[in-house]
């Protein structure tokens, strides 16, 4: 059960990685410090106040960043490749699997895998609304984003099965909408 219950929670935080990099890795900071989740062994650091401070100034400056027109759509092309990144070591700091081989070709696979996908699906919002919109229904697009990221972390760290579930759904309807496009 204590397997299941960790890859849920991984998997959670990874998809909410797509939508925001830094919220999830925040919210599951905080959530560490408080005794609410336990972060492997490797990972001790994401329970500290350094990383809490780090991680709370890079959230506040990604939150805003989107707000900013055009910087958003540019933040977009970088933000890909660090959802992967953030939603590959989230993954990985709560699964508990002992062979390294198996637990980072998951977290990989699974992890990076859901965020990006979660990402391009965001990014692919955000294209439609720039075009349509002429950037103005961006703000929108964006703050939808950010309490999509902090509900899915928060679900994740209280309510994993839950979350999963959710993931699940969510990636099954971003892949229909891109295989649809």
């Amino acid at each position: 059960m204590e397997l299941l219950l960790s890859i849920c929670l991984g998997l959670g935080l990874s998809a909410s990685s797509g939508f925001r990099v830094f919220i999830p890795m925040l919210l599951a900071n905080i959530a560490a410090m408080n005794g609410w989740i336990q972060p492997g062994e490797q990972f001790s650091w994401l329970a500290t106040w350094p990383a809490f401070y780090t991680l709370l100034s890079a959230s506040l400056l990604e939150v805003a960043a989107y707000y900013v027109p055009f910087v958003d759509n540019l933040l977009d092309l970088v933000a890909t490749p660090a959802a992967v990144i953030s939603g590959t070591l989230l993954s990985v700091s709560f699964i508990e699997i002992q062979d390294p081989i198996l637990l980072w070709s998951m977290g990989l696979i699974v992890g990076g895998g859901t965020a990006g996908i979660v990402q391009a699906g965001t990014g692919i919002l955000r294209l439609l609304s720039s075009k349509t919109t002429g950037g103005i229904g961006n703000s929108l697009v964006s703050t939808t984003e950010n309490l999509a990221s902090a509900g899915l972390s928060v679900m994740a760290i209280f309510l994993p099965i839950a979350a999963m579930v959710l993931v699940i759904f969510l990636v099954y309807l971003l892949i229909k909408r891109l295989v649809r496009r």
